[in-house]
């Protein structure tokens, strides 16, 4: 608070610090004062400051104004500003307090409060529209879909000054104003529908860019055309007015740019956009009074905006310096310490008295070429008379007013405008909201070219066309390209960036929302179907796998990559594996697998990374969309008790001393792959019939030894431990007999050698 109050000294004192002469008694009671918000002890104490001095002190005259106008005393604060420039011209930077009272009082006054958001903004220029760009905050024209799925004006885009999407900051792969990999496409589906619902608007739109364009090259009577024709197909566009009235002014056409700001703020009382722009061409018109006006409508429906306030501040400077430069007082006779002075030798009483009168319109003069004659009649009474503060007005700056409308009170201003273009303007163009009609909806032209049906999931591609995500990534299973213009796109492919076209999916859920619900339903049920391993499992014909053995698979036929992203979408992340057999087509017996991992290849090819889980045995075969699917049974060992157990345990641990054996023989450089591939030998189970498929060493063992696979396979379909250990044994000793592992040479041999 501290430093508010040493600003709050700062802001009239400027060079000359011991201009207020206050004692540091004082000056603590000052800053006690300032810290509590209690502005009308601090004009008190500037005011017996002002007393006790013989001459009047500048500083304290604007420290006393500044504090009653945070104090909402605005006759009062009058007096002292004037007293302040009588002595000396008022600088722009001295005015804040009384700019934003002004605006505050206003604000209040015409009840904007309850009618804009806690910035200022207005509801309806806050809250976009379906259809509205989120740059440029006008219906999308030529609608370009960017890879994150957020939908812009592909002008707006090209723009070198945009680097990511402005909604998920999603960053741009921009080079030389091209999106990579294949540049800026516009989204064909949505260009369609939106020139079809918005027929005159998508003209105006086209025909203000091609404006822009001229305009951009000085062509301002080709580009006043264009906007002229924009205008006449949508005339309650109001950013176009907007550019209409800014090219008025490149012009010098005010009176029209004034025309055009007027009618923004009837179709839009509420945005400080419309006010700002009435203001400016006023302003450059020299209708400065009125100018001033509208920059305090920006300011009480916008108050953070610092240009504005800025400008403000140096017309009301201005204004002041053309009064007091003309009608300035001798300072002998502005006093302080006088109770009450003449009214002919203060002008803050003159302003104040002509408060109610009615200020001079810039309709009501001719042309704008009466400025010199405005211009003599300038004063600050006028301006001040046509704000809505009465000269009695004493109110906190941060209190709210009692008895003020109640929020379904519209501001008087925007009756008054309303009622003066409801003659004009039909009331639905003021609402800024876009509504499709309903003759022109039709379901066909929003389904998928591959399915033929509503889009589910729709996602775009970087050439513009649209599909259900489902669909789009069967196609580029078969085929690196757009499934319509044929275009490549393996870049696209590689960086696996499906994001849905959310404005599609928007515009499905507004307006066929049935359809898109029957639509659900299908995908649901499809999906249901997919999850159920219990009726039907998806095999993969590959080769041999076995439960706890991973087996890491590069999936690139295209039947495959449409079975294992369909495994991973119901979230059942497994699929049998099995081995070809030339009649039925894949084996009888199987292993379940579940994904670990997934990497994705630029050319579309995944590698992914399994492990095995259970073993099965095929009831039926079947085929589903280029794949094999099987009814299945899962296979588990029986379990033994009592003396079975006792003898099973000998045979367990004989079996396994008996690999481990034969594993440490082998060749360093074997025992190197062996362990790359599968890991080490696993650890014996502490319950060997603890799981379904039994001690994870078997499988380990068999996955390992040098068996064809349909050894391997009679193996797997083994459902007692007993005779899966017998033929393992059988087996290690066959491998063991064919090579046996090099034998130690003795000591005797070993001296020998050395002799």
């Amino acid at each position: 608070m501290d430093v508010l109050l040493e600003n709050h000294l700062d802001y009239f004192i400027h060079d000359n610090t011991a201009a207020t002469g206050l004692s540091p008694e004082m000056l603590a009671v000052t800053r006690e004062a300032f810290g509590a918000g209690d502005f009308n002890l601090l004009a008190e104490i500037y005011s017996s400051q002002l007393a006790d001095i013989r001459h009047p002190d500048r500083s304290l005259c604007l420290l006393k104004a500044d504090a009653l106008s945070r104090a909402g005393r605005m006759a009062e604060a009058l007096d002292s500003y004037c007293n302040a420039a009588n002595l000396d011209r008022l600088r722009p930077n001295e005015l804040g307090s009384l700019v934003d009272c002004i605006a505050h009082t206003l604000r209040v006054k015409e009840c904007l409060k309850e009618c804009t958001d806690y910035n200022g903004v207005s509801e309806d220029e806050h809250s976009l529209e379906l259809f509205s760009c989120r740059l440029c905050k006008c219906l999308l024209i030529e609608p370009t879909t960017l890879e994150c799925g957020h939908t812009f004006c592909k002008p707006c885009i090209e723009d070198d000054g945009i680097k990511e999407c402005e909604i998920c900051r999603y960053k741009l792969n921009k080079t030389n104003r091209e999106l990579k990999p294949i540049g800026f496409r516009v989204n064909v589906v949505l260009r369609c529908l939106l020139g079809k619902w918005f027929c005159a608007e998508s003209e105006a739109r086209r025909c203000w860019l091609e404006g822009d364009r001229m305009r951009n090259e000085r062509g301002f009577i080709n580009a006043l055309e264009k906007y002229n024709k924009a205008i006449e197909k949508a005339p309650s566009m109001c950013r176009l007015l907007g550019r209409r009235a800014e090219l008025h002014m490149e012009m010098n056409n005010f009176r029209q740019a004034i025309q055009d700001g007027d009618t923004m703020c009837r179709l839009t009382p509420l945005s400080p956009k419309a006010h700002y722009v009435k203001a400016l061409a006023l302003n450059k018109a020299g209708y400065n009074e009125e100018a001033l006006q509208e920059y305090f409508y920006c300011l009480a429906l916008k108050p953070n905006w610092t240009s504005v306030k800025l400008e403000t501040q140096k017309m009301l400077s201005e204004m002041f310096f053309s009064v007091f430069k003309t009608d300035g007082l001798p300072t002998s006779s502005l006093r302080p310490h006088q109770t009450g002075l003449a009214s002919h030798l203060k002008p803050a009483s003159l302003l104040l008295s002509s408060l109610h009168s009615t200020p001079r319109r810039w309709n009501q003069t001719a042309t704008a070429e009466t400025k010199s004659s405005c211009e003599d009649s300038k004063t600050l009474a006028s301006v001040l008379a046509a704000l809505p503060f009465s000269p009695g007005l004493k109110r906190k700056f941060s209190g709210e007013p009692q008895g003020s409308a109640p929020p379904n009170k519209l501001p008087r201003k925007v009756l008054c405008s309303d009622e003066a273009s409801s003659s004009q303007m039909p009331a639905a163009c003021c609402s800024g909201r876009r509504e499709v009609p309903p003759q022109l909806l039709d379901s066909a032209d929003m389904e998928c070219s591959v399915c033929m049906r509503l889009f589910y999931e729709p996602v775009t591609t970087p050439c513009g066309h649209t599909f259900c995500m489902n669909c789009l990534e069967r196609c580029l299973d078969h085929n690196p390209k757009c499934p319509l213009c044929k275009e490549n796109i393996t870049e696209y492919m590689a960086t696996r960036g499906y994001h849905k076209t959310l404005l599609m999916e928007e515009i499905l859920q507004r307006y066929l929302s049935e359809e898109l619900i029957e639509r659900s339903k299908v995908h649901q049920e499809e999906m249901a179907e997919l999850s159920n391993l219990t009726q039907e499992v998806p095999i993969f014909i590959c080769t041999m796998a076995f439960p706890t053995i991973p087996c890491p698979l590069q999936v690139f036929e295209p039947c495959y990559r449409l079975m294992i992203r369909r495994c991973m979408e119901t979230g059942t992340k497994q699929f049998g594996m099995c081995i070809a057999d030339d009649i039925k087509g894949f084996a009888d017996y199987g292993c379940m697998l579940e994904v670990k991992d997934m990497k994705f290849q630029p050319d579309g090819c995944s590698v992914v990374d399994t492990v095995g889980v259970s073993r099965f045995r095929v009831l039926s075969h079947g085929h589903r969309d280029g794949y094999n699917t099987a009814k299945i049974e899962h296979l588990e060992d029986q379990k033994v008790d009592g003396e079975e157990l006792a003898e099973l345990q000998k045979l367990h641990d004989s079996v396994y001393e008996q690999a481990s054996a034969w594993f440490t023989s082998l060749k360093d450089n074997m025992k190197n792959q062996i362990v790359s591939h599968f890991g080490q030998l696993p650890e014996k189970d502490p319950d060997m019939q603890g799981s379904a498929s039994g001690p994870a060493w078997c499988w380990w063992l068999l996955a390992v030894l040098p068996l064809e696979k349909r050894a391997q396979l009679s193996i797997l379909a083994m459902t007692t431990l007993r005779e899966r250990l017998s033929t393992t044994r059988r087996v290690l000793s066959l491998v063991t007999r064919k090579h046996p592992p090099p034998r130690r040479p003795s000591s005797s041999a070993a001296a020998s050698s050395s002799l």
